[in-house]
């Protein structure tokens, strides 16, 4: 199995650094980075990659943009944003306009290629406190009929990825395959999308 990753960041040093822990990790290929939106949503659709990570600070289009560009163009491709910004508000934006996981830089290396390889597998990897943000705002809006189509199995999940545990942690704590464990990450984000993404945010998160 070969995972092809691309990379759309606007620092160079940054670029790199991961261009060469991608290239140097076995199963893991990054020939194509990208220094702007512009030229990703360019060059992207005519490629062939699985797993295009993003910042969101870019020069002119953010990285925001971009992914809500590029999917209905790269239906296939996942999406997994890679960022200094942890305010709620950009995570949901984020996950609106496709993004499919959400990560920070202070990521430690291994843990990113696990979250490439989780993304590329059907999951939907965020930073344990980004998902906490996202179970805060569940609780917050506890009586809103949307949270309630999540079973409590999907809610269960959703917390003990908040407290920082991996796929595999989660399927051993409840008993179930790391698979499962995927496929309940993504029933929910697919039950909080109702008809839209835009209809999903509005009515679970109240966002405007």
């Amino acid at each position: 199995m070969m995972i092809h990753v691309g990379i759309i960041e606007d620092e160079q040093d940054i670029r790199e650094s991961l261009r060469i822990l991608i290239n140097g990790s076995e199963g893991f290929s990054c020939e194509y980075v990208f220094a702007s939106a512009e030229e990703a949503i360019l060059k992207i659709p005519s490629l062939h990659l699985d797993v295009v990570l993003t910042d969101i600070h870019l020069p002119n289009r953010t990285g925001i943009d971009c992914v809500e560009a590029l999917k209905p163009l790269c239906p296939s491709v996942q999406f997994l944003m890679c960022t200094s910004f942890e305010d709620t508000d950009t995570v949901f934006k984020a996950l609106k306009a496709g993004a499919t996981g959400y990560l920070t830089k202070t990521i430690q290396p291994s843990r990113l290629l696990d979250a490439i390889e989780e993304v590329y597998k059907g999951g939907s990897p965020m930073s344990s406190h980004i998902a906490r943000k996202v179970v805060a705002s569940f609780r917050e809006t506890e009586n809103n009929t949307e949270l309630q189509k999540l079973s409590r199995r999907e809610q269960e999940v959703l917390e003990l990825l908040s407290k920082g545990l991996r796929y595999k942690e989660i399927a051993d704590r409840i008993c179930v395959s790391t698979e499962t464990v995927r496929t309940h990450i993504r029933n929910i984000y697919e039950k909080l999308q109702v008809n839209s993404r835009t209809e999903a945010i509005n009515k679970v998160f109240r966002r405007p």
